[in-house]
Order: C-alpha cells, then structure tokens, then sequence
C-alpha cells in the first residue's frame, strides 16, 4: 500500500493508527462501506468541506449516517452562511476526491471541526486520503494532527 498525504502526516506526527482496505469501486456511501466491511457505522466519519460567506473554507468531520447542519456549520466557524464545496472543485482545493477526502493532510490546513460525538468512542474511521483506505485512529489524535475542535454540527435526529 503507497502512503497517502495523511498517512505520512500521522508517521511524522508519531500518531498511532490502523489501516482498513476496501473495494474502492464500491459506491461512495460511508454507511454501506462500513458494514460491507464489518466496522462499526456509528464510529465512521466522514469529511466534508464547505465555503462561508466570505470564500473562507472549513472542514466538518461528522458520523456518516448524519447530515451537517450549515446553520451551525456557520454558527461555529464564525460565518452567516455556509455552503457545500462543489465536487468539481474538492481537488483543486484539498489534493482529494469524492469518497477519499481526509480531514489530515490537505493542501492547505482549513479550520477543523470535528462532531463531538467522536469523543464517546476510544478510535474512529476516517478516509486515509484515497478511496478505499480508512484510517482507524483516536479522535484526541485526529484532532491534534488536524487541529480540529469538537462540537455539535449535525442536524438533530
């Protein structure tokens, strides 16, 4: 396996983290990809990138099965309105595509906020940079190499 930016960030960091493959032609859908791979789908995450009012960018890690609220998205990166990137515009922008997007490793650092929920749970699965590569890695480690804060962004249930 060829080390992803993520990766390398981690070794240089001296993160500790596991490494799960998986069929990277399966659809991009974090929940199907977690069961379909026996890992626990509520300690999945996944990363999305949104644009404020102003063209500042952020980083929301959130549990795959959940949807990022964009008024608190906002709220917490001090903005009155967030909007999604586009796909077309995530490689430009990260150095990642669809499905591959890890919140380590970006070509440039962006505010990280990570779903407080990450805490509950001793490790988590975020995208290792590719498609099918999940690093498995504490969330206080996560948020180190990232620089990320821990907050409720997800709509409620």
């Amino acid at each position: 396996m060829k080390k992803t930016n993520a990766l390398r960030m981690l070794d240089s960091h001296s993160i500790d983290y596991d490494v799960v493959e998986y069929d990277p032609s399966v659809e991009v859908d974090g929940a199907k990809i977690a069961k379909e791979n026996g890992l626990p789908v509520e300690q999945v995450f996944k990363t999305l990138v949104a644009e404020g009012k102003d063209r500042a960018h952020f980083v929301f890690v959130i549990p795959v099965e959940e949807e990022l609220d964009l008024k608190k998205a906002a709220h917490v990166a001090g903005e009155k309105k967030m909007e999604m990137v586009h796909v077309k515009d995530l490689l430009n922008l990260t150095g990642y595509i669809r499905g591959g997007c890890s919140p380590v490793g970006m070509k440039k650092e962006f505010p990280t906020f990570i779903h407080e929920s990450a805490l509950n749970y001793e490790r988590i699965y975020v995208s290792a940079g590719k498609k099918g590569l999940q690093m498995h890695l504490s969330p206080k480690d996560l948020a180190e190499a990232c620089h990320g804060q821990f907050l409720d962004i997800t709509k409620e249930g």
